[in-house]
């Protein structure tokens, strides 16, 4: 099994590295191949099992599109091939259709979503998630400065039961098409959730899948979702 980590050096933000290392453990057997800024990714030369990127700077953002810019229809194919793939934090934008920024200019993305982004640097928004994914809550935080829009009523994520979704009107986060998924979430994303790390591991072919710490990591969602519930103000 080999998983494809985008980018490690740029998209580290948030405690999203947590998420690879969490992998490692779960997938001790596993390939991981970390592509650098000027590598040709993995996905284009072979054919990993699972792609990952974590959250990054603005700036590395913008670094990020142009260098996958050539590569979109293959990860369009990956898409639509049904190959595990996770985007968190800012991540997802990536796929948009642009990125609007403070002065009303765009940035460009890859367009495989019809979602754009606008982005506020001066307008930092800090929030508990708690939702549910496949009939498991799902929790995360947001730390942010931009808000998505765009219909992901078809194919988001989760539903929201406190926090926001894509955006502060909405109660749908992130987009999953297939094994695609994309999420605002940080926190580490797959060490706040056990089961959603199960689920993945489930998708990569993993017979009766155990996360690393299982007993551990199930304990402590457990009280973060009671204490999340019991939050009188999430931001």
């Amino acid at each position: 099994m080999q998983i494809e980590i985008l980018f490690p050096e740029q998209c580290s933000l948030f405690g999203d590295s947590g998420n690879v290392r969490y992998l490692k453990k779960c997938l001790p057997d596993a390939e991981f191949i970390h592509t650098s800024l000027n590598d040709t990714p993995a996905f284009v030369t072979g054919s990993p099992d699972m792609i990952y990127m974590g959250a990054c700077t603005e700036k590395n953002q913008e670094k990020i599109i142009k260098r996958l810019m050539p590569y979109k229809e293959q990860l369009r194919d990956a898409i639509d091939s049904g190959k595990v793939m996770l985007f968190t934090g800012n991540a997802p934008e990536i796929f948009f259709e642009y990125i609007e920024k403070d002065d009303g200019s765009k940035t460009e993305a890859l367009g495989l979503f019809r979602f754009h982004a606008v982005q506020r640097l001066f307008e930092r928004h800090n929030t508990l998630v708690l939702g549910k994914f496949m009939n498991r809550e799902i929790l995360g935080f947001k730390t942010q400065f931009t808000q998505t829009y765009g219909d992901n009523s078809k194919n988001f994520f989760c539903s929201v039961e406190r926090g926001d979704g894509i955006n502060k009107q909405s109660m749908l986060e992130g987009i999953h098409v297939n094994n695609f998924f994309a999420t605002s979430l940080v926190g580490p994303l797959l060490v706040m959730n056990p089961y959603f790390t199960e689920y993945l591991m489930e998708k990569l072919g993993v017979d009766n899948p155990q996360c690393a710490f299982r007993e551990d990591s199930i304990n402590a969602y457990n009280i973060r979702i009671k204490d999340f519930r019991s939050c009188k103000s999430l931001h």
